[in-house]
């Protein structure tokens, strides 16, 4: 909506221009009238529409050609005044004022004209039959208006008017010529249609028309008014009505009929409801609603954001199979300018066997989403519709706290944790990303290596609980352009040798010493291909030795070829999760835990005060000599 509108009365000398503005301001018809009014300002909150109105008269007698062009460019409306008694004042409007006001604003920029008949107390009969003409010949002419500034007939409606050209106007919408919706305005109330069909039937139902009344009326529909707006569509339109609810077509055929009969406010009052702004595209404001995200925070989705997007999932599975096919995905983002998802997504998050999207990869896509890029997200929430049912989208994110807080209070609440994948060409970090989500090299033997994507994201459980681990995956080649920091934004490192490349594991030796020896982010070490027969290394260290000297888990071994490790991307959750605690987590890593004792971290692990946390390191301790004290204890009964 305008902050302010500024209206412009200009027209032959001797009309009445100033007259109507005095009128206005004191109520009653002035004696004395002077050559030109100074600019007055009404203030917002006795206006109909609530806005400042700044209202400008314009004096040939007093004023330049110049500040007429400097008028005309500044103001929102224009008011071309005419009397009704003088025929040459008429003629006038189309062979000066209108062909002036064009000339200067330009075809494309067409200001909104109100055509004001004053003087209407000196003259039996009405001048519209002259001003019809007029009003067809120029499309910027809204609407003509009859008045007196005597008898101030009609001046507050003169001034309305003149305000709702200007905050709701009819050009955006309609063609006066066609009498028909313009193609944008179709394309708008066509995505509100679709938004508000809840069900996805292409129809309104008397449910879902009430729940539109409300969202942008605050009012809902009574019976019988629903009973006569459906009546007025079955009468007039074909197909408006289906199964005694509102089809797309009836729903067009509303509004047209809306804008003919002067309710413009009512259309505009729909669209801006849904984001639009006066050249009917989406408002940056509603696109983009202001976020500031700190260093080394991070976005998830909230629980609202999570129930909503999971509605609009079921929303659009019409077969109820539990996955989106093209078709249905398409549909589901017809409400948006474009189509977010590229074919790449098949192989970032979980298909099933058609290779179209669950609802788990659908929410893990759009986690991913929020966690790279939240205003992308934000602006596609926004075009899916997300404020119909809420007030802004921000409470569909939030922030994470700072990951340096997190070490300093030795817990987190985040449940996204990026991994970065590092290794050389070949050495099947592809391989191990689509292991994530299940697949193996048979599967990954089908795809095009060129096209594979850098990220692979899918749930893990972590003692109890469903965290999402996004796989990153980098070539060493990357990394010799990157920096340790830019290397180090992430929550946990995998570094992938080649067992059957004799130069693979010196070459990550040699990248963790420079980049990740002194950094806080836990590293893993996974040996790939282990399917295959192994080659001597070229490094000085074996790679168990390589993990012992640096205080690295235990080396883990990778392959894919028939079935998959999943333990792997656990424990990399697992220590993204908990880097406070990596060397007692690593412990754990080696012998598999009780699930009492797993329950048992899980529930410390949720607390808020750093008691917990030291109870849970005091907990892991315990229980790793417990551990082993119950190992000699077997060991020596037998």
């Amino acid at each position: 909506m305008r902050k302010d509108v500024r209206i412009l009365l200009v027209g032959e000398d001797g009309v009445g221009k100033t007259s109507l503005i005095l009128s206005l301001v004191s109520e009653e018809f002035p004696e004395e009238v002077p050559f030109k009014a100074e600019e007055i300002t009404i203030p917002a909150d006795v206006t109909p529409e609530k806005v400042p109105t700044h209202i400008v008269d314009f004096s040939t007698q007093e004023q330049s050609h110049e500040e007429l062009v400097h008028e005309i460019n500044r103001s929102d409306v224009i008011c071309v005044v005419y009397s009704v008694d003088v025929p040459e004042s008429i003629e006038r409007i189309s062979t000066y004022w209108l062909p002036e006001i064009r000339k200067t604003v330009g075809l494309e920029n067409r200001k909104p004209v109100i055509l004001v008949g004053n003087k209407s107390d000196t003259y039996d009969n009405s001048s519209m039959e002259v001003i019809l003409p007029i009003m067809n010949a120029w499309q910027e002419v809204e609407t003509c208006v009859e008045c007196s500034a005597k008898t101030l007939k009609n001046i507050s409606e003169l001034f309305y008017y003149a305000q709702k050209a200007v905050l709701h106007p009819t050009a955006p919408l309609y063609n006066s010529e066609d009498k028909e919706l313009k193609l944008n305005c179709k394309r708008a109330l066509t995505r509100i249609f679709k938004i508000c069909d809840g069900d996805n039937d292409g129809l309104l139902s008397d449910i879902e028309l009430n729940q539109f009344q409300r969202r942008c009326f605050n009012a809902p529909l009574q019976p019988q008014a629903l009973d006569d707006v459906k009546a007025v569509v079955r009468k007039n339109t074909a197909e408006g009505i289906r199964n005694d609810s509102l089809t797309l077509k009836g729903f067009l055929f509303l509004h047209t009929l809306f804008i003919q009969r002067g309710r413009h406010e009512t259309t505009w009052t729909v669209l801006r409801r849904f984001g639009y702004s006066d050249d009917l595209t989406l408002s940056k404001e509603y696109l983009h609603p202001p976020l500031k995200v700190g260093t080394g925070r991070s976005c998830e989705l909230t629980a609202q954001g999570v129930q909503y997007l999971t509605q609009l999932f079921h929303k659009y599975d019409l077969d109820n199979d539990g996955a989106l096919s093209p078709t249905e995905l398409r549909d589901l983002f017809s409400t948006a300018t474009i189509m977010p998802w590229g074919s790449d997504v098949n192989n970032t998050v979980l298909t099933n066997a058609n290779g179209w999207i669950t609802l788990s990869g659908y929410l893990a896509q759009w986690v991913f989403s929020t966690y790279t890029q939240v205003h992308s997200t934000l602006e596609y929430l926004a075009q899916l519709g997300y404020m119909y049912e809420h007030e802004s989208q921000l409470s569909a994110v939030h922030i994470t706290r700072d990951k340096k807080t997190d070490l300093a209070k030795k817990q987190t609440a985040r449940t996204v944790f990026q991994c970065n994948v590092i290794g050389s060409k070949g050495a099947g970090k592809s391989a191990f990303l689509q292991g994530l989500l299940g697949r193996n090299l048979k599967y990954v033997a089908t795809l095009n290596s060129s096209s594979l994507p850098a990220y692979s994201i899918n749930t893990v459980p972590v003692y109890g609980q469903e965290k999402y681990i996004v796989l990153h995956e980098v070539d060493t080649s990357q990394v010799e352009q990157m920096s340790s920091d830019d290397l180090c934004k992430c929550d946990v490192i995998c570094l992938m040798y080649d067992i059957t490349n004799r130069t693979s594991l010196q070459t990550i030796s040699r990248l963790y010493q420079k980049h990740f020896a002194e950094s806080r982010v836990p590293c893993l070490l996974v040996a790939s291909k282990t399917d295959q027969p192994s080659v001597p290394q070229d490094s000085e260290l074996t790679a168990t030795q390589f993990c012992s000297r640096n205080h690295l888990p235990p080396l883990q071994q990778f392959t894919c070829v028939d079935r998959i490790n999943r333990d792997i991307y656990i424990k990399l959750a697992t220590m993204a999760a908990y880097p406070n605690l990596k060397r007692l987590v690593h412990m754990l890593m080696i012998r598999k835990t009780p699930q009492w004792f797993q329950d048992k971290i899980s529930k410390l692990s949720m607390g808020d005060s750093e008691g917990n946390m030291v109870k849970l390191t005091v907990g892991l301790a315990l229980g790793a000599v417990l551990g082993f004290l119950v190992y000699k204890y077997v060991a020596n009964k037998r």
